[in-house]
């Protein structure tokens, strides 16, 4: 065997090995540059603990949080969002929005009446696509500030929430739920809802949720 041949073709196969881990390390930077902005910025991961969102979220449901929206537009209502229990905590939590700044919220039981501008003799929510009905939440009625929203689980007997702890202010929002990736059976896009409120029932409007 001529050693000079398989000393050229070693030395080919090395350079081969090392273009090739330069091109990974090239692919490494770029989509580190791409997806940490991302990670940092734009989205945030959350594991879900705890059933106060059941049926809508089970515990250890992996869902995504988008951080950018609320910086071109606020929360709006049937919204699910993330936000810290105080300023500066760690400990977050997993809501629905249900009332708006300057609203009056009534929670009576499975009711959800909601008065504004728009309806000063109330508007009641439909809330049957996603919290169970159980008739057994204490009422409350809260009038909100301008900068002040009212959030609700949808596992109303046993969620922690606006009715306990108050209106959380828009600076504790971390963000707004848009994905829910695992476990992947249960994978699903969540929009922003839609309103209807073209319904009257009692003479107070029904607002039905639905997600496009």
């Amino acid at each position: 065997m001529d050693f000079t041949s398989l000393k050229k073709t070693s030395t080919t196969s090395w350079g081969h090995v090392a273009e090739y881990v330069g091109e990974l390390i090239k692919i490494v930077i770029i989509a580190s540059a791409i997806i940490l902005p991302i990670r940092l910025f734009v989205v945030q991961p959350f594991y879900v603990k705890g059933l106060s969102m059941y049926p809508t979220f089970d515990g250890n449901d992996y869902l995504l949080v988008d951080e950018i929206s609320y910086h071109f537009r606020k929360p709006a209502r049937g919204d699910v969002v993330v936000f810290a229990h105080n300023e500066g905590d760690r400990k977050y939590f997993i809501k629905r929005v249900v009332g708006l700044p300057g609203e009056t919220v009534d929670v009576t039981d499975d009711a959800v009446t909601i008065f504004n501008i728009e309806h000063p003799d109330g508007i009641l929510l439909d809330e049957s696509e996603y919290t169970p009905l159980h008739g057994v939440s204490p009422g409350v009625r809260t009038t909100l500030q301008n900068d002040e929203y009212f959030v609700l689980g949808d596992n109303r007997p046993v969620s922690y929430d606006s009715r306990r702890f108050g209106p959380i202010k828009p600076s504790a929002i971390v963000g707004r739920v848009v994905l829910r990736g695992l476990p992947i059976d249960k994978f699903h896009f969540f929009l922003k809802p839609q309103y209807n409120t073209n319904i009257v029932t009692s003479g107070l409007s029904s607002a039905i949720l639905s997600y496009k």
